[in-house]
């Protein structure tokens, strides 16, 4: 996550025009650079506990999955190593109107978890179903009505949507006012106190005429 918000701020940075947006930029830069670089290495005890651990039924939840569509399904497939040799019981799928728990049982002594709420749409749970394949489940959502559906839930419309209220602005000024806003309500103290600095500043400035005022 850390190294998302860097990517992200170095790509604004190409994009800033202001000394001031630039320096907030900067600084914002410079503190995730120190913040990955001091990140704690993983501890290698960690791994075999886990081994330990999968003896008594460790159970691991699946972040990791892939999705396609046709007209009347949504397809999620999740890639798990030797799943096609289990008994077929031991992959389970519960399927509401609007989510779905998948539940993988004893795989290499682990249990598999994933969940699904507040899909974009409705389902009908009659209709879906899943099929084991080559280290492969795959989960079929049978849709409600026929129609495309942009992402797989509603936390993702609106995640999508606000980011392009953001950046989706004719007026660049707008849109750099508009991250700004977003680092102010997001950083710690040490943060907002250089872009309260950068704004004081240049509201002094455009009060002597300096700027333009489009900032």
């Amino acid at each position: 996550q850390l190294q998302k918000d860097l990517e992200e701020v170095k790509e604004l940075l190409t994009k800033a025009t202001r000394k001031r947006v630039r320096d907030v930029l900067l600084a914002e830069k410079h503190k995730l650079e120190m913040e990955i670089k001091n990140q704690p290495p993983p501890k290698p005890k960690d791994v075999a506990e886990e081994d330990k651990s999968s003896l008594g039924g460790y159970t691991v939840k699946i972040n990791n999955y892939g999705w396609d569509q046709s007209d009347k399904f949504v397809k999620i497939y999740i890639s798990l190593n030797g799943v096609q040799k289990l008994p077929a019981e031991n992959v389970q799928v519960n399927f509401t109107m609007r989510s779905f728990d998948l539940l993988v049982k004893n795989l290499n002594g682990k249990n598999y978890t994933m969940t699904f709420n507040n899909l974009l749409k409705p389902i009908s749970a009659e209709g879906s179903s899943r099929k084991i394949k080559t280290d492969t489940v795959l989960v079929m959502c049978k849709k409600k009505r026929e129609e495309k559906w942009d992402c797989l839930t509603q936390v993702e419309k609106e995640s999508k949507e606000k980011e392009k209220a953001v950046y989706d602005t004719t007026d660049p000024s707008e849109g750099l006012m508009n991250i700004l806003k977003k680092m102010y309500a997001e950083g710690d103290d040490e943060m907002k106190r250089t872009i309260n600095k950068a704004w004081v500043e240049s509201r002094e400035k455009q009060y002597k005429g300096d700027i333009p005022m489009d900032i």
